[in-house]
């Protein structure tokens, strides 16, 4: 079927999906700002009839809450990926991120307030709020797009698709744009490249030669024409794209003969000249802004820690012979190498013992991991089991070659060993954590380890980061995978 068959249902538009995301960011600001006077109501009038609670501050005093609150919410739900897919048919899904949206946001303005000593906020009127709010977007989402399926159905505002081409990928679409009926979707039918019309597809489409599309552009509404052919029939159909284009018809071409396939595929221009991007890794503004909160979150954690810091070093120093800091060339971004900084584990002349080991090497692929290496110190064997040989990296995040959450960096002799697909991990910056420490940090099979490092990837997002992050603490904390 082609490259989209796992989920030919799963998706409205990208495009439209956005829109979608923006209506439901306006909403989700319009009913919170409509939550707050009733929930200030729930807690001043009608919960001091029931409980021992006393009378509350004026709304007015609560202006700059509910400012806050509508700064905080766009925040988080950008964070969370709220509004990056939103589908109108899935309520459920709809329903349980307006619930995760206004839980984070509430959670964050009560640190918030505890962190600047906000004692004039009443908590109480805070849950009403997170209850408040909770039930309107959750509601409200629910009712009003389903509201604005039923009149568009009522009202009979379809947008109508072609499809130009018969095959495979053509009746991939015909069946995603079938899914979207719900919401206005209509294909108006197929246009065959060949002499006759595929007889399996009779009576299910109206189908039509390629020549009798100009005339139908004419003859009724056609907000939408989608070329899904191959390459070789596109230069062929190069007169009638410029005829969708004349007539102001929407057009776009179905790219499934590339080899190649991509979760970003998108148009620049430079200067005018049109260039067709495909993108493996996330959207660069995403990224920067992950970027500047490592740096951030870095940089503060090295003042805080600076004692345990100073206590390791002497620690390190007064055990063993050798630097206290070791250093070793890793491969970074793309492949660029950088100097990774690490507490010294290990005997100082380690590297020349470790020819010796390579029999008794534990992991596949090529790294190397031994359960009780002998090269290991006391004191090193305590500080990998809780990872604090690697908090000199914190550096290493400052300087920009690392990141908290990535793909581990690996040694460049184990890059020249990867097969072409491993490849791909490079792509995204390193981290000190990543999927596979969650599974069993130095337990993880190879293989499982470059998989796990590929889907995050492609699954990547700024909450998926804070998920990981906070999933690795207690893992550390017990020193499970260590090696």
């Amino acid at each position: 079927m082609g490259r989209h068959s796992q989920e030919p249902h799963a998706r409205v538009f990208a495009r439209r999906s956005q829109l979608y995301g923006l209506q439901c960011q306006a909403y989700d600001l319009a009913l919170t700002l409509l939550a707050f006077p009733v929930a200030y109501l729930l807690r001043a009038r009608l919960l001091p009839l029931f409980t021992s609670l006393g009378p509350t501050y004026p709304i007015q005093t609560y202006w700059r809450l509910l400012v806050a609150v509508l700064v905080l919410w766009p925040l988080t739900g950008w964070v969370l990926g709220t509004y990056r897919r939103v589908d109108p048919r899935e309520k459920w899904r709809l329903a349980w991120q307006a619930f995760g949206l206004v839980t984070a946001g509430s959670v964050m303005v009560f640190a918030g307030l505890f962190l600047l000593r906000g004692e004039f906020v009443s908590r109480s009127l805070l849950m009403c709020m997170w209850a408040v709010d909770t039930v309107f977007l959750v509601g409200g989402r629910w009712f009003l797009f389903s509201a604005a399926v039923w009149f568009k159905q009522r009202m009979g505002n379809f947008r109508y698709f072609l499809i130009v081409g018969t095959g495979a990928p053509a009746r991939e679409l015909a069946m995603v744009i079938e899914h979207g009926a719900t919401i206005g979707d209509r294909i108006v039918g197929l246009a065959y490249t060949g002499e006759t019309a595929p007889e399996d597809l009779a009576g299910r489409y109206r189908l039509m030669p390629v020549a009798e599309v100009p005339a139908l552009l004419e003859a009724q509404p056609v907000d939408e024409v989608i070329f899904a052919v191959g390459r070789e029939e596109l230069e062929q159909l190069e007169p009638l794209m410029r005829r969708c284009q004349e007539d102001g018809v929407h057009t776009r071409v179905q790219l499934d003969f590339l080899p190649m396939s991509v979760p970003n595929v998108y148009v620049e221009q430079v200067r005018g000249v049109p260039l067709l991007t495909f993108a493996n890794t996330p959207d660069e503004p995403l990224l920067l802004l992950k970027r500047m909160a490592d740096v951030v979150l870095a940089m503060v954690t090295l003042v805080v820690i600076s004692p345990l810091l100073l206590a390791i070093t002497l620690l390190v120093k007064f055990t063993s012979e050798g630097a206290v800091i070791y250093r070793q060339t890793r491969c970074g971004l793309g492949g660029r190498q950088f100097t990774l900084y690490k507490f010294r584990s290990m005997v100082a002349n380690a590297e020349e013992l470790r020819a010796g080991l390579d029999e008794q090497n534990e992991a596949h692929g090529p790294v190397f991991k031994m359960a009780h290496d002998p090269r290991v110190t006391p004191v090193g064997r305590w500080l990998r089991k809780f990872s604090l040989d690697e908090l000199p990296q914190l550096w290493n995040i400052v300087r920009g070659d690392m990141s908290f959450v990535g793909p581990r960096p690996p040694l460049p002799s184990e890059v020249a060993q990867y097969e072409k697909w491993q490849r791909r991990r490079l792509r995204m910056r390193p981290g000190l954590t990543c999927l596979w420490a969650i599974e069993g940090r130095s337990a993880v099979q190879f293989d499982r380890w470059m998989q796990l490092d590929l889907n995050y990837i492609d699954n990547w997002s700024l909450w998926l980061d804070v998920k990981i992050f906070v999933k690795t603490i207690p893992h550390v904390l017990r020193g499970r995978g260590a090696c």
